[in-house]
């Protein structure tokens, strides 16, 4: 054990330092998406779902508010101009919108290692910490045991209740498996979830920092001597999978692929009036985007530019999206939709149907899917 962790500790140099930080492994079992897959999992057939009804078309690059208006003079002879009111100016781009998000400077960095906890013969396990635009992102790094540099994966995990979710206790199954193969597995926690630093104005911006979380774990993993720059992808699950979309189209080509499973929706709009807009507990936040953006029906190019969909022109990378057709939270025309925008788009999507399948796969189906991650990661990464 002494000399392995010697070598790892030793490697970690040009934008990875190792501390001992607070945050010692969860006890408690994940809240979604449990347990893992059978040692020999069976297969099960499933098709390549065909494209959704075209979905209605949205400008590529919506505006970000009001035009500039100028007023025409009338006809006559000359007389000496009064200043008059000045041209309106155009308005800065909404907290949510993805224009905003795309104009960000992004500051990832300063992955670090703290207690371990967790770790196989395959693999270690440390509680984990990174920049992000000025906030510290907490949670935990599997590391394959071995010679590196390696290829690496951030995953984005699905919605917990930010206050029982504690350190890296979802999407157990695939850090697993994915570290048996050779890959760093990076689990970030997202702003305001167990060590993680809190961002108040979240929820009011349609939890545009969750996006800004990923693309800075993306990029501290670059910056990491245990990392293979050139092979790094990312992976999300329910409200990740919504993480995956906006960050695929708001940086393209910093990942090299991505797979999403039982997504959310690339229309906003779905996922405002799900989840948020009849949802008391949140009608503080419903009320502050309303507020800024009108509803969805009266100012739908407003509430189009807040949606990955829009943008989906832009995206560069390959995208596999996993879904059963029995999830009683995501509908799997939600994910339909989205494929048959991006083939609109030219783009490569593949989707995978799950007959009978819930929110969270279960076995043999959710073996059948990591196989299939697996291969996609190691055509598009190698």
């Amino acid at each position: 054990m002494r000399s392995t962790t010697a070598r790892i500790r030793a490697g970690l140099t040009a934008g990875l330092t190792v501390v001992l930080l607070t945050g010692a492994c969860s006890s408690s079992g994940p809240t979604v998406d449990t347990g893992g897959g059978s040692p020999e999992p069976r297969p099960t057939t499933s098709d390549t779902a065909s494209s959704g009804p075209a979905t209605s078309s949205v400008p590529a690059t919506p505006p970000a508010g009001e035009p500039t208006r100028s007023i025409p003079e009338a006809s006559g002879p000359a007389r000496p101009r009064s200043p008059g009111p000045a041209p309106l100016a155009r308005a800065a781009p909404d907290p949510a919108s993805i224009a905003l998000l795309i104009a960000t400077t992004f500051e990832g960095g300063g992955l670090r290692l703290g207690a371990e906890g967790g770790s196989t013969s395959a693999y270690r396990q440390f509680f984990t910490s990174y920049r992000s635009n000025g906030l510290t992102i907490s949670g935990r790094i599997n590391v394959p045991r071995g010679k590196g540099p390696f290829p690496a994966v951030v995953l984005a995990h699905g919605y917990v209740d930010p206050a029982v979710y504690t350190n890296g206790e979802t999407m157990l199954r695939e850090r697993d498996y994915l570290a048996r193969q050779g890959y760093v597995t990076l689990h970030i926690d997202y702003r305001n979830h167990a060590q993680s630093s809190k961002d108040p104005s979240n929820d009011a911006r349609l939890r545009a920092g969750y996006t800004i979380d990923a693309i800075n774990a993306g990029l501290a993993l670059k910056q990491s001597s245990l990392v293979d720059p050139k092979r790094v992808a990312l992976i999300g699950r329910s409200m990740g999978g919504g993480v995956v979309y906006n960050a695929l189209v708001v940086r393209p080509g910093l990942f090299r692929a991505a797979v999403a499973y039982a997504p959310v929706s690339s229309d906003t709009v779905d996922n405002f009036n799900k989840w948020v807009r009849r949802d008391a507990s949140r009608a503080g936040a419903a009320r502050a985007v309303i507020a800024r953006l009108g509803t969805p029906e009266a100012q739908p190019t407003r509430w189009a530019a807040t949606s990955p969909r829009t943008y989906f022109g832009r995206i560069t990378e390959p995208l596999l999206i996993h879904h059963g057709t029995a999830d009683e939270d995501c509908p799997i025309a939600w994910s339909q939709e989205s494929v048959a925008a991006l083939r609109a788009q030219g783009k490569s999507v593949q989707l995978y149907v799950y007959p009978g399948g819930r929110h969270t796969l279960t076995s043999p189906q959710w073996d059948t899917s990591i196989r299939r991650t697996a291969a996609f990661l190691r055509q598009h990464l190698s």
